[in-house]
């Protein structure tokens, strides 16, 4: 049995505008196959859309416009002149359709404008959002206006659309590789291989704005769209339901996903891809590194911290490396390998008071949880998805002369423990606790050296994905590649990552960035072995593939100390690795502490504010509260607290589902399909 993903046909799309209406004219990338969308203008409050089911070719569609024109021309007045006007203009092209959001009149429509390849997984292109337009759907005619309208509309901007935003049309995102490679085991249909594609030159870094005559080079997964009805064979395709804690655009789909063609919808996620192309001996390798920010629980530093009553903790984010051979793009024929780990607030109710204007505010506990409730919650989310084991690397502190992080690392010792008692033993949660910066600040400890043996030790319990079977050659090394043995489409074998390592300090920004190279590092000589290309998985730091990496989770770990904290990384990598001299260091840590508490204390209430909106955490109303008059938004994160009975349903004992049991090591939602049919 044999499975491939459905690669979304519209890829371009002009927004054509008459007084009554908008017509969407969307198109695959060499414009020989096109879908129209009708929405109204009409309607004050609400969002009517209309689909026309058909597909056009060229010369159908241009036949559709022009009728549209002609329905909708305005004659002037005979004085003046004979013409007519036309009715129907463009009013914007784009590349897709972020979504519909509405305030306090009527709706409003998102579209991508602008976008830029950043990275290639397989036959998959993955792309940035590099510009957005915002348009107002109701004419001028039906519009009422408020007063508070334009408010929104600011705050809503603020979230800045062309910053670390992600799409692409045919892989989902929001699921690791090794969750995308796994097939549907409840599928029975035969399906036959498409025809072979060639290989297809990628340009890098080069930004595509839309207009209504754009002829881009298509791409591969592009060709096979197109050219598949040429083909005698039937091709059936699967497409994932998206993690939707991961997709940033959910809630400005909610009112359109289900009434539209699911060519019409894209997944955005937040949060960093990169990628570099590496040579090693002679071995062209992909290098990718794909970060996914949770939109639950999300918000800034000081204002997001610990977790909520569904055990969503703050500063959640999913880190994958990729590594792929060049030589063959098919994710089923070519050569895959990926490690998935994970950052995240401690899973506590606790909170820093940022009323006192001190470096470090004290930490508090807010609310005992004697039965880990939420701590339960948060780790059998992790167990579905990651499977086991679940490793615990916490970096804070563990002593000091007054009590601050320690606050934090008892907290988690007693919550693991007690979660421990009632988890069977093959499957416990594992704890690792690392006092990195007590160790960092003696000139005899090699902090990186001792992570590195920490990281080895993590691979060998979780391994990692491999979509190939080991090689011979490997299995006569003294080294073993970690990882279950499973299989994929037609009982080919594979090596599966089981398990995660979890990774915190206190904001889970600058150690832990650093904690999750020294994993990435031990990762990509694992990966490198695996693939035939070293003898040994022990890699060095002055090698240009490693050198590539700590490229990658400096760009990463910057990127999301901005999102969350405000600034770039207080500490860097080579701080820990004591590479860099030490007052460069010291000088250009003062800077970024200052930015970060400068963005912390006067601008992270208005970013915060920005995310609600954005999320749908919060929706104006007429007559409720105004999102600027909240005097606090707990409750908008907490919704469970207005029921404080099903907020503690759960057994006290019995924190994890009995039906992750079955799949065990292997992650839960791969398995589930066919633990169905048993």
């Amino acid at each position: 049995m044999k499975h491939f993903p459905i690669i979304s046909s519209i890829q371009k799309m002009v927004l054509y505008e008459t007084k009554a209406r908008y017509f969407i004219v969307g198109s695959n990338n060499t414009e020989t196959k096109f879908r129209v969308l009708k929405i109204d203008r009409t309607e004050r409050r609400h969002l009517h859309i209309v689909e026309d089911k058909g597909v056009y070719d060229k010369n159908e569609i241009r036949d559709l416009l022009a009728m549209i024109e002609v329905g909708n021309q305005t004659k002037l007045l005979p004085k003046t002149t004979t013409s007519n006007t036309s009715g129907l203009s463009i009013a914007c092209c784009a590349f897709g359709i972020v979504g519909f959001v509405r305030f306090l009149e009527g709706y409003y429509i998102i579209l991508i404008t602008k976008r830029r390849r950043v990275a290639v997984i397989g036959r998959h292109t993955v792309y940035k959002v590099e510009d957005t337009s915002m348009l107002y759907i109701p004419n001028d005619t039906v519009r009422q206006t408020d007063p508070d309208e334009s408010r929104y509309v600011k705050i809503f901007q603020t979230v800045d659309l062309s910053s670390n935003f992600y799409f692409s049309y045919s892989y989902d995102l929001t699921h690791s590789l090794q969750y995308n490679c796994t097939p549907p085991r409840a599928v029975t249909s035969r399906q036959e291989e498409p025809a072979k594609l060639g290989a297809s030159l990628f340009v890098w870094g080069e930004v595509e704005e839309a207009s209504s005559t754009d002829k881009t080079q298509h791409t591969p997964e592009q060709k096979f769209t197109e050219d598949k009805g040429e083909s005698s064979n039937t091709v059936f395709g699967v497409k994932n339901i998206p993690t939707q804690k991961y997709v940033w655009n959910s809630y400005l789909l909610h009112n359109y996903e289900d009434q539209v063609h699911s060519d019409w919808v894209l997944h955005i996620i937040h949060g960093f891809v990169g990628q570099f192309m590496i040579n090693v001996f002679g071995r062209h390798l992909y290098l990718t590194l794909i970060a996914r920010r949770s939109n639950r629980f999300a918000g800034t530093r000081f204002l997001k911290r610990g977790t909520n009553c569904s055990g969503d903790v703050a500063n959640d984010v999913e880190t994958e490396q990729i590594l792929h051979d060049l030589s063959v793009h098919s994710l089923k024929n070519g050569h895959f390998t990926s490690y998935v780990q994970f950052r995240g607030s401690v899973p506590a109710f606790w909170s820093q008071d940022m009323t006192k204007m001190v470096p470090k505010p004290p930490i508090t506990l807010d609310l005992v949880d004697p039965y880990s409730n939420a701590a339960g919650k948060h780790f059998n989310n992790l167990l579905r998805r990651f499977g086991s084991p679940i490793i615990v690397l916490n970096l804070v502190k563990k002593k000091e002369k007054k009590r601050h992080e320690s606050i934090l690392q008892q907290e988690l010792v007693s919550t693991i423990t007690y979660l421990n008692q009632f988890l069977p033993s093959a499957h416990a949660l594992h704890y690792i606790g690392f006092d990195m910066a007590r160790l960092s600040k003696s000139k005899h400890v090699d902090v990186v050296s001792r992570l590195g043996e920490i990281a080895e030790y993590c691979m060998q319990k979780t391994g990692f994905f491999h979509n190939r079977q080991p090689l011979y050659c490997n299995e006569l090394s003294p080294y073993r590649s970690a990882g279950v043995n499973s299989c994929l489409e037609l009982n080919e074998a594979c090596l599966k990552q089981t398990g995660m390592v979890r990774t915190n300090c206190v904001d889970c920004l600058d150690r832990t960035n650093t904690a999750q190279f020294v994993l990435g590092k031990c990762a990509l000589g694992h990966q490198l072995f695996a693939m035939g290309v070293i003898a040994s998985p022990k890699l060095l730091f002055d090698t240009d593939a490693v050198r590539m990496l700590e490229w990658l989770y400096e760009e990463k770990g910057n990127t999301l100390a901005l999102q969350y904290g405000g600034s770039q990384l207080v500490r860097r990598i080579q701080t820990y690795r004591k590479a860099s001299p030490w007052i460069k260091s010291q000088s250009r840590d003062i800077v970024q502490t200052l930015s970060r508490y400068y963005s912390n204390t006067f601008s992270d209430a208005d970013k915060q504010n920005a995310i609600n909106l954005f999320l749908g955490v919060y929706r104006p109303a007429e007559g409720g509260v105004s999102l600027w008059d909240y005097s606090a938004e707990w409750y908008l994160h907490h919704p469970e607290a207005f029921d404080y009975s099903d907020c503690n349903r759960r057994s006290y004992s019995q924190w994890w589902d009995v039906s992750f049991l079955k799949s065990l090591p292997l992650p839960y939602e791969e398995e589930k399909a066919y633990l169905a049919l048993q």
